[in-house]
């Protein structure tokens, strides 16, 4: 399968526009085969808003209008797409990441790590466990953007037997060290397909800075963005080195496989809650 990673511009408050965007790219990224394609968070919206009253007229409900419109688009070129959106619902306004096929919704993820920036500083928290969605070729993830600085989020996914993990993200300058050295990490320490796709341009002040980046169960780069500009990143994905966690590095000699080796005995401390404040939870 070959994926196709679109780092684009997004402007804020202007949906239909961003949609319209989104499709095109879809068609282009249909001409060179690609079947599963990615966009940034909040692609559909924009990211900062300065209230949550701002983002209400902007979030809608999942499955919803936009949903079914591109699973039509999905249903056209034979492709699955995902985009960062924001979520309408009768318990709150999520930053979330959808799946579409053309089926419809696949799946969806409502972001659980909610930094001090843009609109997580007023949307509520995810509050759906992490889950992998089957797609007729591979088992896939959702993130979104800070949660890949939460290593326990991809490794639950994997657990969960995903092949790949997905991350639409909006990283703001300052965030190069995540795009440079998180995403081969996560993708190396747990075996898996990872493929993280931020945006670019400025808003509100905010400069974004790209660098997308796909890589591979070893950890190694399989395209990447060294830019601030608008591009597409393919890379071809094989669920089946994703599936094998056993490495044979020197048969008998150096054997790897990170998912036997783990001893959870050890790690309760991870898992008990803390009196912590997020600085905009009080």
């Amino acid at each position: 399968m070959i994926i196709a990673g679109v780092q684009m511009n997004v402007t804020l408050m202007e949906k239909t526009q961003n949609l319209h965007r989104i499709t095109e790219k879809m068609h282009e990224t249909a001409a060179e085969g690609a079947e599963l394609i990615v966009f940034p968070e909040c692609a559909l919206t924009g990211y900062c808003f300065d209230s949550l009253a701002e983002a209400i007229p902007f979030a809608e409900t999942i499955p919803g209008p936009t949903t079914k419109q591109l699973q039509q688009v999905c249903r056209e070129l034979n492709q699955a797409v995902v985009i960062g959106m924001l979520e309408q619902a009768p318990d709150g306004v999520f930053n979330s990441a959808v799946l579409i096929t053309r089926e419809g919704v696949l799946g969806s993820y409502r972001k659980i790590h909610l930094p001090y920036l843009g609109v997580d500083r007023f949307a509520t928290p995810g509050d759906r466990a992490f889950a992998v969605y089957e797609h007729p070729s591979a088992r896939i993830g959702l993130n979104i953007c800070y949660d890949s600085a939460f290593p326990e989020s991809s490794r639950v996914m994997t657990l969960q037997s995903a092949d790949l993990i997905i991350l639409p993200t909006n990283w703001p300058s300052g965030a190069e060290c995540v795009a440079e050295h998180a995403i081969n990490t996560r993708a190396m320490e747990n075996g898996i397909f990872y493929c993280a796709i931020n945006r670019v341009g400025e808003e509100r002040g905010f400069q974004f800075i790209g660098k997308s980046r796909i890589c591979g169960p070893a950890g190694e780069t399989l395209a990447t963005s060294v830019s601030t500009e608008e591009e597409i990143l393919y890379a071809t994905f094989d669920p089946t080195r994703a599936r094998n966690k056993r490495v044979d590095r020197v048969p008998d000699k150096h054997v790897i496989d990170r998912l036997a080796d783990r001893r959870p005995e050890m790690y309760g401390l991870i898992v008990e809650p803390h009196g912590l404040k997020p600085p905009h939870r009080g």
